[in-house]
């Protein structure tokens, strides 16, 4: 199954796609990969659901992705006599550790950890920002906050800290518990919410020791102060867009983006753009026109992935939300004006043989006007520098580790395909020219570029640009 475009597709499952045959439409659709969000999904089912996933990809004979979503902390209020109580514009309203319900002015805050790190002119956001406080007066135990926003609050309420940097891990344990369930059924990429430091990635890959690739969730502001770091130790980063979006101003978040977005490019990291992409979708089967711009800049900004929430797992017409993002993205990659995007943003190659090699396929590809790369690959380092310069071809990986293929899913232009290793120079050329036919990246008379490593087997060996051409007998043993 070849995709008509070279940004991949996220879709989240949930209430609206857990079925095996929406899950089916959904692939069908143009979901490249499915995300497990575990914040909603009890983990006795975690198996069960990525089985499902499992068996649409062997009837399929296509790799399919699967990102299992960590929560993260949850940070809430405690809970009000009767439920719930009114704050009035300019008032003093206290958080802190007296269990007891709250009311008008005072309630609990049961994560210590908090008050200890307020300071004075911290600002706090409760219910998604509905309500904003900043903090006037600290003690132990307790955080004195003028009412900047007031309204209705009522109990267990979300509560996000702007400009607090907090002594938290970013694995809660039930997140470790659910990586671990995650690793043991076979995900591909986990996804770190609560991301402030590089060193609560490393916290991460740690416990997952290569079993699946690891995915910064960008969600904190207090992340982009070292950007570069947490892109450096991860294997990839999403713009967590929704919660940025309620700790920041909301007119600093496109820019974010594109910080975030060309960061991850330039360390060849795949990049995922989410949240309300095209959230009218959850009750409307059309987009509004404003959310069509949005994907559609998010992918003439060259993110390797688009991912859908809500709209694939409760909304109304998740189908159609594939279908619709699908479109957008081919309409976008037909424009001139994205690839004198892509080739203006292109980063210079690095010093190592991988970059080398990519960059003299790159050439290749623009010389000749060849329509495919084929690499060759076990751990998938190399196609995701190929994929770094967002090439005007195909990039095939072929590779005989089945969860190198499924990783690549969620990478920019990348078609992987599972097959056995090379056994010689000679065999990797027809191989590779046969399965350019079979997928539709050439034709007979074409000439496409190999890359491989020799000699074969060995991870990170990549050494060898060949250009094959197509023949008849390609064809006919395809």
């Amino acid at each position: 199954m070849k995709r008509s475009r070279r940004t991949k597709i996220v879709a989240t499952l949930g209430p609206a796609s857990d079925t095996p045959e929406m899950i089916e439409k959904l692939f069908h659709a143009g979901a490249d990969v499915f995300r497990i969000n575990m914040s909603h999904l009890a983990r006795e089912k975690l198996s069960e659901r990525i089985e499902v996933i499992r068996t649409i990809e062997r009837e399929a004979k296509r790799p399919i992705g699967i990102l299992v979503d960590l929560q993260g902390p949850k940070l809430r209020l405690g809970t009000f006599v009767g439920d719930a109580a009114e704050l009035e514009n300019g008032q003093t309203f206290v958080l802190d550790s007296d269990p007891t319900p709250g009311d008008t002015d005072r309630v609990y805050l049961p994560h210590p950890e908090i008050l200890s790190a307020l300071e004075p002119d911290h600002g706090i956001l409760i219910d998604d920002g509905k309500l904003r406080l900043v903090v006037t007066e600290v003690s132990e135990g307790r955080a004195v906050t003028r009412v900047e926003v007031g309204g209705r609050i009522s109990n267990r309420k979300g509560v996000s800290l702007p400009h607090t940097v907090l002594p938290l891990p970013a694995m809660t344990e039930k997140d470790r518990g659910d990586l671990e369930a995650g690793l043991a059924a076979g995900a591909d990429w986990i996804a770190v919410s609560f991301v402030q430091r590089p060193e609560d990635v490393a916290e991460v890959k740690k416990v997952a020791a290569g079993r699946a690739l690891i995915m910064a969730k960008i969600e904190k502001p207090q992340a982009l102060s070292r950007l570069d770091e947490i892109i450096e130790i991860s294997d990839g980063i999403m713009v967590a867009r929704g919660d940025l979006g309620v700790e920041m101003p909301l007119e600093q978040v496109p820019g974010v983006q594109k910080r975030i977005t060309r960061g991850a490019r330039r360390l060849g990291k795949p990049v995922v753009v989410a949240t309300q992409m095209l959230e009218s979708m959850i009750t409307a089967p059309v987009p509004t026109r404003a959310e069509v711009s949005d994907v559609a800049t998010a992918v003439y900004e060259g993110a390797d992935a688009v991912m859908l929430s809500a709209e694939s797992a409760a909304g109304q017409f998740p189908v159609d939300a594939i279908a619709t993002m699908s479109r957008i993205a081919e309409q976008v990659e037909r424009d001139a004006l994205y690839w004198s995007i892509l080739m203006a943003q292109r980063s210079e190659p690095e010093p190592t043989a991988s970059d080398a090699i990519a960059a003299a396929a790159h050439q290749i590809v623009e010389a000749l006007g060849l329509r495919s790369i084929m690499a060759w690959t076990h751990s998938g380092s190399t196609v995701l520098r190929l994929a770094r310069a967002r090439p005007n071809a195909g990039v095939i990986a072929l590779t005989p580790k089945r969860e190198t293929a499924r990783r690549l899913t969620m990478a920019w232009g990348v078609h992987p395909i599972v097959t056995k290793d090379a056994s010689d120079v000679d065999d990797m050329a027809f191989r590779a020219a046969k399965f350019a036919v079979r997928e539709r990246f050439a034709e007979i008379g074409d000439r496409v570029i190999v890359v491989a490593g020799v000699p074969f087997g060995i991870p990170g060996a990549t050494n060898m640009v060949r250009i094959a051409f197509v023949t008849r007998e390609h064809a006919e043993r395809a």
